[in-house]
């Protein structure tokens, strides 16, 4: 049996409201700057959407994930350049720099064997505090109306630096 083929229409449908104006602004942004829209069908995620770099299959081509786990809307952004965007960093709200502080410490800070060979974590401050998390979870966060703000500018800024390594 084929697998169904999803659209962006399909995700959207399972978004809240409060969150489509988010989505739809993320969607934009990111395509117009040449990102390619993947719609997936996953047993962790259920549906989700991604967003790649043209030209590069490998996961750290992918700028973004939306997904809704629980009903609630979450994102996780690859960030390759967080020492970019302190300024971002700093303004977190409270809730999503809690988000980070609980995410998985880099397993390779603590033992280079215990990873994939290409992963070095992320390593960021925010604030007088030094992180060292592992990339799969750091920046799974929340989305919610405090957020969207922040959101917004991380991916737009981590969107233009990747696209200045091309």
């Amino acid at each position: 049996m084929p697998k169904a083929k999803y659209q962006f229409e399909d995700f959207f449908a399972l978004v809240n409201n409060n969150y489509k104006i988010f989505v739809t602004t993320i969607n934009e942004m990111l395509l117009q700057a040449g990102y390619k829209l993947k719609v997936q069908q996953t047993k962790s995620y259920g549906l989700h959407i991604s967003y790649s770099q043209p030209k590069i299959k490998a996961v750290s081509g992918i700028i973004a994930y939306l997904l809704v786990r629980d009903g609630k809307l979450m994102i996780r952004v690859n960030a390759q350049h967080p020492d970019k965007y302190p300024g971002v960093l700093n303004r977190l709200p409270e809730n999503i720099v809690a988000q980070i502080d609980k995410s998985s410490n880099c397993a390779k800070m603590l033992d280079p064997q215990k990873c994939w060979q290409g992963c070095g974590g992320y390593k960021f401050s925010i604030g007088d505090k030094y992180y060292h998390k592992c990339i799969v979870n750091c920046f799974l966060l929340d989305v919610n109306c405090e957020s969207m703000p922040f959101l917004t500018e991380l991916i737009e800024i981590e969107s233009r630096e990747r696209l200045l390594d091309i």
